[in-house]
């Protein structure tokens, strides 16, 4: 390798020169130097890609010299003439480094005009095999070069086929092919004001141009952004000698992949085409034949591909995407790629390799990616449904659902119990609307984020979720909603895609999360090779056994505030609210006590021999009252109707309370450990119902060592409310062990979700034996963003400028949020070495805020149920990596 060299043969390159060469690149150079039948060529750098795009275009002197002399040694391998007697014509292809099938552009028959199509005619003896050439390379050349829209070539041929009353362009003959590229040509002036360009040499230079371009074309874009694929990887420009697939009945082209890609199955798969090139296989105008066939059709070269596709497999040591050309009864390799799959037949593919010898466990689980196992934890819509898409917005918790609209919680939950499946469908979610989305197969908002109060409940119940779609414009008091102006009525049913933030309108069909044997094997290897425990974010006892069912090792967070909001409580959690006497307030508590002590009993007995964190109540009361603008307007309505006194004066009441707890700013305010402290005994009552509950299940015959709660104190920023809150649940535990005659294990933690706490954890760790973080908060309270106002507003703006590079509250910002973890870890390890450290945000399911994590050295990450899997697999790959930030 020459220094700043910029044009490589295939003779030169291998496999590991992927960054460089891209992928096609550097596998069509290694396919050459095993000893595969493939076409010779060169490849033009990323490298050189990016200089082109740094310096606005423009391909400099040296790097057209390089192109040249590599031209050069093209022909003398060939022995043909680029440009005369016998030409040589080129395929123009791009090749970037991490596979983007489709995405970028292709020029084939490069280097025909008028007189080297004659040469062509009469050196092959076909002259409309040439002409056929020549119409392909006018036509793709003046789409990907010159910008002449493809529809418009297609036009052209359409209307021969049609005037030739034939329905393929395999059925015109000579005369009309040379009809067809007279039009093309004449297209071409008309469309660009000039000629079609006949100098080979400037058509290759043009070719790799609009290649190199084509990085940054809108399709091109979208694909790495979804595919988080970086921007700046550049793509290499492959240009090699073709080879005639559309030479007649013993010459063909195809695409095959040496194992099924839709269920990982060990059998070729693939289709194929004689008397064609290429584009002809994915263009759809003729219907390609299974690979099968070519078995019959040209038997010698079947078997001698089938020996090829296990080669490369077995030299690769993974399933392959091949196209391959045959001339004449040769055959020729274009291309080996690991081939695209499905999410099911990825991971069949990865441990039958593992069986066969082929790789290792380690090799199987680097192989699938986390977010991969998201495809087959939800409910999908079925690929081959017809979808009438009507809107979009935020793809917050991912499955699919369809239902009846219903914009009201209680509405939505008499509906589900009646047996009609319902979408809840509101501007926004509280903790009020629990009930309805518990009902519903899903959630839709007009507002919100990702990690809106919809996106977080939606994603810890498992359900589909679609938040802040700005087409729905809902008006809650006429039972009617509006999207692109076209008026719909609540009842109307929808569907979902909670994967993709699409709105549908009408009943889809929908396919059933499957779990396959391969999921399991593969994940059990993941846990042999972990170091983070996972643990589940749970409320209930049905989360609870939910989670086991995904593998939790524990739960990270129970938030008891969702135990507050089951109808039957709500009256009760008011009359505590609006207690103005201490006694009063405790005697609601005291209704409560056992309801609380009930639910603690059924998560810890579902979690027997597994820790339990849970967060005393952290929300601001007045998230319990009723809407403030509902009880206006039902206020207004009892005085001037005159309705029951009872009634009016009670809800009254209750406005002046929703007045008096509403504060501007609720998430700074007075909550957490805020709310303990003002109100020791709510937080008094909440510890008393969790040691009742392991109590009673002593009582019951199971172990004390397998009763592991863990009592974690919310939002705590200083040392004197980290100690009064120790002290209060130390109290409250002597004086049940007191009474029960019995002593019991227990730690009390605290989470940290602010900044502070992070710089003081230290201090905090005298009292706490336990950290866990609270991500969501602390990337709000950290960059000053509110979750869901910046989703809304300017998030996809700093997102598309890239001042950020990814959400930061679905990916933990490493450099502040992160920087800020790391030391809270040091601090706290400083005052207590053996300090317990967890992670119970939502960061906790994403496999890069895992990552950093396991770096950081915590012990576990929390997340919900139906993300356990993902956590499992990316905690196994974090360990390998072993990823040092």
């Amino acid at each position: 390798m020459k220094t700043g060299q910029h044009v490589f043969p295939f003779e030169q390159g291998d496999k590991s020169m992927k960054s460089l060469l891209g992928g096609k690149g550097a596998n069509l150079a290694e396919m050459a130097r095993i000893g595969l039948p493939v076409p010779p060529g060169f490849t033009v750098t990323t490298e050189a890609c990016n200089q082109y795009l740094r310096q606005g275009g423009g391909l400099w002197p040296e790097l057209k010299g390089e192109i040249i002399e590599n031209l050069n040694l093209l022909e003398q391998q060939t022995s043909r003439n680029f440009g005369g007697e016998q030409p040589l014509l080129l395929s123009v292809r791009s090749g970037a480094v991490i596979s983007m099938p489709g995405m970028m552009d292709t020029v084939l028959n490069l280097g025909l005009n008028e007189k080297a199509t004659e040469s062509l005619a009469v050196e092959t003896g076909n002259r409309r095999f040439a002409l056929d050439c020549y119409r392909r390379f006018i036509q793709m050349f003046g789409d990907v070069v010159l910008k002449v829209g493809h529809y418009s070539f297609e036009n052209v041929l359409t209307e021969i086929r049609q005037r030739k009353k034939v329905k393929t362009d395999a059925e015109l003959n000579e005369a009309d092919l040379e009809q067809v590229v007279k039009d093309f040509l004449d297209l071409v002036h008309e469309e660009t004001g000039n000629e079609f360009p006949t100098d080979p040499q400037e058509q290759l230079f043009f070719a790799i141009e609009a290649v190199f371009k084509s990085w940054n074309t809108d399709r091109a874009v979208v694909y790495r952004k979804a595919n988080r694929i970086p921007d700046d990887l550049g793509t290499a420009v492959n240009v090699q000698a073709m080879v005639f697939g559309n030479l007649g009945a013993d010459s063909g082209t195809g695409v095959a992949f040496t194992r099924d890609p839709s269920t990982g199955e060990r059998k070729l798969y693939g289709e194929y085409l004689l008397n064609a090139q290429g584009e002809d296989v994915v263009a759809g105008i003729r219907t390609p034949k299974p690979l099968e066939g070519l078995k019959k059709d040209l038997p010698a070269v079947y078997s001698r591909f089938i020996e090829i596709c296990d080669i490369l497999e077995n030299h690769y040591r993974d399933m392959q995407d091949i196209e391959f050309t045959i001339e004449r009864g040769k055959l020729y390799m274009l291309q080996t790629r690991t081939g695209k799959r499905t999410t099911s037949a990825a991971l069949r593919v990865a441990v039958d390799m593992v069986k066969e010898e082929l790789i290792t466990k380690q090799e199987a689980i680097k192989r699938i990616e986390p977010h991969q196992l998201e495809h087959l934890m939800h409910w999908r819509i079925d690929p081959d449904a017809k979808k009438d898409i009507i809107a979009s917005g935020l793809p917050a918790s991912p499955g699919a659902a369809s239902g009846k609209v219903i914009f009201d919680a209680d509405r939505a939950e008499e509906t589900a119990q009646a047996g009609e499946k319902v979408l809840l469908v509101r501007p926004e979610t509280t903790p009020d609307d629990i009930s309805g989305i518990i009902a519903a197969e899903g959630v839709l908002t007009s507002r919100g984020g990702m990690t809106s109060h919809a996106a977080v409940v939606a994603r810890g119940m498992g359900k589909p979720c679609v938040c802040g779609c700005d087409e729905l414009k809902i008006e809650l008091g006429k039972g009617r909603f509006y999207i692109a102006g076209v008026e719909y009525s609540e009842g109307e049913v929808l569907s979902i895609d909670g994967s993709t933030g699409q709105v549908i309108l009408g009943e889809t069909s929908l396919i059933e999360p499957q779990f396959s044997d391969e999921f399991h094997e593969l994940l059990g290897w993941a846990d042999e090779i972990r170091r983070l425990k996972v643990r589940a974010n749970a409320d209930n006892p049905e989360d609870s056994r939910l989670a086991l069912e995904m593998g939790a090792q524990g739960i990270g967070l129970c938030r008891t505030e969702h135990m507050f909001m089951a109808a039957e409580r709500v009256p009760v959690v008011q009359k505590m609210i609006l207690s103005s006497e201490l006694k009063e307030r405790e005697a609601a508590l005291d209704e409560l006590l056992p309801m609380q002590q009930s639910d603690f009993k059924g998560i810890l007995k579902e979690m027997v021999g597994k820790p339990v964190t849970i967060r005393l109540l952290d929300p601001p009361l007045h998230e319990f009252l009723p809407d403030r603008e509902n009880l206006l307007v039902e206020v207004d309505r009892l005085q001037r109707e005159g309705g029951d006194a009872e009634k009016l004066a009670f809800k009254e009441e209750l406005l002046q309370k929703v007045r008096n707890l509403s504060e501007f700013n609720p998430m700074l305010g007075h909550r957490g450990c805020r709310l303990g402290l003002v109100y020791p005994e709510i937080y008094r009552m909440q510890v008393r119902a969790i040691f009742m509950a392991v109590f009673e299940l002593l009582e019951e015959g199971f172990p004390p060592d397998q009763l592991k709660p863990e009592i974690m104190i919310p939002l705590v920023g200083h040392r004197g409310e980290m100690e009064m809150m120790k002290q209060l649940v130390d109290n409250e535990a002597a004086a049940v062990f007191k009474e029960q005659g019995r002593q019991l294990s227990y730690l009390v933690g605290t989470m940290i979700e602010l900044p502070r706490a992070c710089l003081v954890a230290d201090q905090l760790a005298e009292s706490a034996s336990f950290f866990s973080f609270g991500t969501n908060d602390l990337t709000q309270t950290t960059l000053g963003y509110s979750r869901d106002d910046s989703e809304g507003k300017f998030l996809p703006f700093y997102l598309q400028q890239k001042i950020l590079k990814e959400n930061p509250f679905a990916e933990i910002d490493r450099e502040g949020v992160g920087r800020l973890v790391e030391i809270a870890i040091e601090k706290g390890r400083l005052t207590r070495p053996d300090i317990k450290l967890g992670i119970c945000g939502e960061h906790g399911g994403d496999p890069s805020s895992i990552e950093f994590f396991h770096a950081a050295g915590l012990e576990y990450v929390s997340c919900s149920p139906y993300r356990i899997p993902i956590a499992r697999l990316a905690a196994a790959r974090a360990s390998l990596y072993q990823i040092e930030y």
